[in-house]
């Protein structure tokens, strides 16, 4: 039986007041505030954890894919996660320094105060641990977020709203309509692990593949890298949490200490079945699991994998990417590659070949990147708010390519232009002139084809 304690009507006192409140602080977040900043509005910024950068950070993905086109020759992402690479550089916080290679790998927690002083220099309103509560709508529109931090339950007003928090939970409970999206590409927990480089001439995959259910791991398949400045460490992501949707708060629990005690037991079968004499060790665990896949919202134009496959053009287009389709098999072990030249890749699990062959005939010419429109990003239901993130809205296909950070990225940046183009036009965000977006987009360092 359901029980209920009712809650009394009480007034909140406004804690602050802004031209744009930017709910969610991963980097996605962060660029959205920073490029609104950068074009005189005053951004308040309202973040869960301690720090910036969400999965970057927290979620310990140290990983950026590539910023060039398929052929290698062309430039196809900038902006601010270029701008961000080369302050990191500045550090030795990152490598692989012209992007052709595929990939950066930076140090997350040099991130984490990068961010920290993008956020300071461009005078952002920070709000860390602090959660976002629920929204405050008048006639269809929203004029404040109800949060909950330290200081208690608190109100930040403002003009427009930007939701990035991953799961659209500020659009969500604005009323924004979502789709279903399916059975969900499953998350991981991250961790830094060292000593692995002791198991060099020591098949450590096979060994799981045979002694993981001993100890509760199911076969699956997973990854990692190295962390720049920190030696025989990497970041490894080699668990999967099956049947778990992290915008849901029980599954997002059991998820956390599922995710922690399958990092635990890939450790004991390394220390149990290792090679006498290594010493592989638990440097730290990701602050959050790493969720792929949640909600979705409904917006002006759903992203189609034939779209993005066939490097589709928009007129509205304020992103572009190269990352392949890449489908994280929601049953079980295994992970499906799409690519632009019509090449598929699956790899069932740790161990086996990888399964390779093709989704489509060749093609005279092949595409070389894909777009992103801003009609992804827009509805009508609430008009002064845009989402930035994997919350965009997208069919299964483009969503699993879309869904990876130097994509996101632009997104966040676009969605911050777009807010500060409708306040000065007192328009709905939906209807910013895409031309006019593209190009302030340009002119403050991104790349518009």
């Amino acid at each position: 039986m359901t029980s209920f304690i009712r809650e009394p009507a009480r007034e909140l006192p406004v804690v602050h007041e802004a031209d744009i409140c930017v709910v969610g602080g991963g980097c996605t977040g962060v660029f959205a505030a920073v490029r609104a900043a950068r074009l005189g509005a005053h951004v308040a910024l309202v973040e869960k954890q301690n720090c910036f950068g969400g999965l970057a950070t927290a979620g310990g993905v140290n990983i950026w894919h590539s910023l060039y086109a398929t052929d290698g020759c062309r430039q196809i992402i900038a902006g601010l996660t270029q701008e961000v690479i080369e302050r990191l550089a500045r550090r030795d916080a990152v490598t692989g320094s012209t992007g052709k290679a595929g990939f950066f790998a930076f140090n997350p927690e040099e991130l984490k105060i990068e961010l920290d002083e993008l956020v300071v220099e461009h005078r952002i309103v920070p709000f860390l641990q602090t959660f976002y509560a629920a929204p405050a709508l008048e006639g269809g529109r929203l004029h404040a977020v109800i949060v909950e931090n330290k200081n208690g339950r608190q109100a930040i007003r403002s003009g427009y709203f930007i939701d990035a928090t991953g799961d659209a939970d500020l659009a969500r409970s604005a009323g924004v309509a979502c789709r279903e999206a399916g059975a969900l590409q499953p998350p991981t927990t991250c961790a830094k692990i060292q000593g692995l480089a002791t198991l060099k001439e020591f098949n450590w995959t096979q060994a799981m593949s045979r002694h993981g259910p001993a100890f509760g791991l199911e076969e699956d398949w997973g990854w990692g890298s190295v962390i720049p400045g920190l030696h025989d460490i990497q970041m490894r992501a080699d668990n999967h949490v099956f049947q778990t949707d992290v915008s849901d708060a029980d599954q997002l629990t059991r998820g956390e200490i599922e995710g922690r005690r399958k990092i635990r037991a890939f450790l004991d079968v390394l220390r149990r079945h290792g090679p006498p004499g290594a010493q592989v060790g638990l440097v730290a665990l990701a602050a959050t699991l790493g969720g792929r896949e949640t909600r979705r919202i409904a917006a002006r134009h759903c992203l189609t994998g034939d779209e993005l496959l066939s490097g589709h053009p928009f007129p509205d287009a304020i992103a572009n990417g190269t990352y392949p389709v890449d489908t994280h098999h929601a049953e079980g072990p295994g992970i499906t590659f799409r690519y632009l030249d019509g090449t598929e890749k699956t790899i069932p699990n740790r161990h086996s070949p990888a399964i390779t062959g093709r989704w489509r005939d060749p093609l005279p010419v092949d595409p070389t990147f894909y777009q992103i429109p801003f009609r992804c990003l827009v509805q009508d239901s609430v008009p002064n708010l845009v989402v930035a993130g994997r919350m965009l809205d997208a069919d299964k296909t483009a969503f699993s390519a879309v869904r990876v950070m130097v994509n996101l990225n632009q997104t966040g940046e676009a969605a911050g232009v777009a807010c500060v183009l409708a306040a000065r036009d007192n328009r709905a965000v939906a209807d910013v002139d895409p031309n006019a977006l593209r190009r302030l987009l340009a002119e403050g360092g991104s790349i518009m084809l």
